[in-house]
């Protein structure tokens, strides 16, 4: 992406259109609001949980040394822990509540962001990432401006309202469980930047698979009618495995984390038990665990694990985090596309032929589509180019012509008068649909919805077959680009014949239709292509 604006401006691209798409800014700013409620539920929870086990070791203890214990203290025992499993029902669902808005909010973004930007450059967007980064990534990046942060406000908060409570008790023991602190910091900066690269990785794997699998179902006819099915097969368990592996490099990391922070917790406990132990057998005399009753013992030992279930936690989430920056990384990518004013095209003549075929010929990315897109008023961000073309109606023919579920038939009679079932055999047939061995059936041939079991050549076949049943002026964008030789002949002639009577224009590389053409715009490769070379 551009971001000089001396560059900017000499590749034609308005001033505003440097980086105007922070998905990470943007969430961040949609959590905010919510997230000092949250955090109180969640340290709520925590304070609760706290008095329970406080609680259940004091009424233990004195059961056991005493064989009675205050019945006040053990009918909180019971009645603690009830509030604190509602405090942390109620925390988790409001947290699965917002981490869901939010992701929907980042979605109809993403969505109003899509329908602002050019159609030719929507279309050359890959498929799988874009599946991807509208169905996965809101969800990854919402995890990590709610889940990853709420862990790290209770990373902070949490073991310090633990490590206050035993100190209540021995501060001793409690200075014990701090020490372990700094040794779990470094730890987790270390652990990381690893994490971090694996889940790049396993996105951009994941991406690639999508990807490829949207193609490979796109061109589903074209890969059985060649007998491919077995190599293309063979090329999606290759990006399957790879996917897989990233995904597996990510968990072990993860799973490494966890059992760090399992074998503090074990080591902690432990020492505690150890030193609490010799403090009651007599065998030493250990400052803050010597001369303890058994509920005190009890409180430190049931308080420790509780100081590192925040790490534990925020271990958990460190995946989320690298799974976020980089959704909120690839989201950036795709969508961050400079919403600029199409390549100027070159200067028209005065005025078109009232009929005959018009090429608009040029190098890859000179302008071709656009300013066909252009006369069309269908380019979006731009107003459509004043002159004998505005407001006349167009048939557009093109692989993104639309094409309704149901027939052949309807297909090729979509948005089109009256049209009698002679005109519409010939018209299928001069451009080879009713012999098509991909779409058999003839004008009774399914189209599924969506087109889903067409080509990218049938496609365009259809729309040409939908432009002959009409008078209007066509636009065709690269008309014979995806087709074979046979199919391509037959559009040049329907395209020719259609001619006669009315304005055809045609983008296009094809020097066989450029040659055919009445009159032929040439347009220079764009200064921002150059640039870019």
């Amino acid at each position: 992406m551009i971001d000089n604006p001396r560059v900017r401006a000499k590749s034609g691209l308005p001033q505003t259109a440097g980086r105007s798409c922070d998905t990470l800014a943007q969430a961040r700013r949609l959590a905010a609001p919510a997230l000092p409620a949250l955090a109180g539920l969640h340290l709520l929870g925590t304070v609760l949980r706290l008095a329970f086990l406080g609680t259940a070791a004091v009424a233990a203890g004195r059961l056991i040394m005493n064989g009675t214990a205050d019945a006040r203290i053990v009918l909180a025992v019971p009645a603690l822990l009830a509030a604190a499993a509602l405090v942390g029902l109620l925390a988790d669902r409001r947290q699965a509540d917002i981490e869901a808005r939010i992701a929907r909010k980042l979605r109809q973004r993403a969505g109003t962001r899509l329908e602002r930007m050019p159609a030719r450059l929507l279309l050359s967007m890959p498929v799988g990432s874009l599946v991807v980064s509208m169905q996965r990534h809101p969800e990854a990046i919402a995890s990590l401006v709610i889940g990853h942060r709420i862990s790290t406000s209770m990373m902070a908060i949490g073991p310090l309202v633990t490590a206050v409570a035993m100190a209540l008790v021995s501060w001793q023991a409690a200075l014990a469980v701090l020490a372990l602190t700094p040794v779990m910091i470094v730890f987790f900066a270390l652990v990381g930047e690893v994490i971090r690269k694996r889940a790049d990785a396993q996105e951009r794997a994941f991406g690639k698979l999508a990807g490829q699998f949207a193609d490979r179902i796109r061109t589903l006819p074209t890969i059985l009618a060649n007998h491919a099915g077995a190599a293309e097969e063979a090329k999606l368990r290759g990006r399957l495995d790879t996917y897989c592996a990233n995904t597996m490099g990510v968990l072990r990391i993860a799973f490494l984390n966890a059992g760090i922070i399992d074998f503090f917790t074990s080591l902690s406990i432990a020492l505690l038990a150890v030193f609490l132990g010799l403090g009651h057998l007599k065998l030493a005399t250990i400052p803050g665990f010597s001369g303890l009753e058994l509920w005190q013992s009890l409180f430190v030992l049931v308080m420790a694990p509780d100081y590192f279930a925040p790490f534990r936690r925020f271990a958990e989430q460190y995946h989320a985090k690298a799974e976020g920056l980089a959704a909120a990384a690839a989201l950036d990518r795709l969508l961050d596309q400079p919403l600029r004013a199409p390549d100027r095209p070159a200067p028209l003549p005065a005025n078109l032929p009232q009929h005959g075929l018009v090429a608009v010929a040029g190098p890859s990315g000179s302008g071709k589509s656009t300013l066909l897109r252009r006369l069309a008023g269908i380019e979006t961000g731009c107003p459509p180019l004043a002159g004998q073309l505005a407001g006349a109606r167009i048939a557009w023919v093109s692989t993104d012509s639309f094409v309704p579920e149901g027939t052949l038939e309807q297909a090729i009679r979509w948005n089109t008068t009256e049209t009698c079932a002679t005109q519409l055999m010939l018209a299928a047939g001069r451009v080879g649909l009713l012999d098509d061995d991909l779409l058999p059936g003839g004008l009774g041939a399914g189209i599924q919805r969506g087109g889903a079991n067409l080509s990218g050549g049938q496609r365009m076949r259809i729309a040409t077959a939908r432009a002959m049943l009409t008078r209007r002026t066509v636009m065709a964008d690269e008309p014979t680009a995806k087709l074979d030789a046979q199919s391509a002949e037959a559009v040049r002639l329907a395209l020719r014949e259609m001619a006669t009577t009315r304005l055809v224009v045609v983008a296009t590389h094809d020097r066989e239709l450029i040659g055919q053409a009445s009159l032929v715009i040439g347009l220079p490769a764009s200064e921002h292509r150059q640039e870019a070379a």
